[in-house]
């Protein structure tokens, strides 16, 4: 312990998991239930996640994408041509780069997405179903703070690589 600060380990109760472990395994098994919530919609958690960050985020090329889904590269490439194929995507190249392929959502890709919401919902809904609202905002807050925090820890030490 330095400076009267107490490290993540000292606060929890012995035995208790660590908080990563507990994130890690929520993070397997939302994503086994929404595998199975969209399998019949034919698309897989991975796909439908790129095709979220493309609704929200509009056009981007594969490597953005790759970043913002948690795909590497190579991943996001193989998958921006099956959704291409399927015509959930398309691509156009970039105003001022034309090498550069921006992927958007066609709109039979924003109807699946819409068909998706039920499904997800229902997942989103188990995972807060006992929770009251403000353990809601307290858990979603929680969440955030663990995502800025390693974010950060993250783009830090990128940057020492450089």
């Amino acid at each position: 312990m330095m400076s009267g600060v107490s490290t993540s380990a000292e606060q929890q109760p012995a035995g208790s998991p660590l908080t990563l472990y507990l994130v890690k395994r929520l993070e397997l098994v939302i994503r086994a239930l929404l595998d199975d919530a969209l399998r019949p919609l034919g698309l897989t958690t991975l796909q439908y996640t790129a095709l979220t960050v493309l609704e929200a985020s509009g056009a981007l090329s594969s490597a953005q994408l790759a970043r913002r889904s948690f795909l590497r590269p190579q991943t996001m490439h193989e998958m921006v041509l099956a959704l291409e194929k399927r015509g959930l995507i398309a691509r156009t190249p970039k105003p001022g780069n034309r090498r550069v392929l921006l992927a958007g959502l066609t709109e039979t890709g924003h109807r699946l997405l819409a068909d998706c919401a039920p499904a997800v919902a229902k997942v989103e809904d188990a995972l807060l179903a006992d929770l009251s609202p403000g353990q809601r905002a307290t858990f979603r807050e929680g969440l955030q703070h663990g995502i800025l925090a390693l974010g950060a820890l993250s783009e830090h030490r990128r940057s020492q690589e450089a």
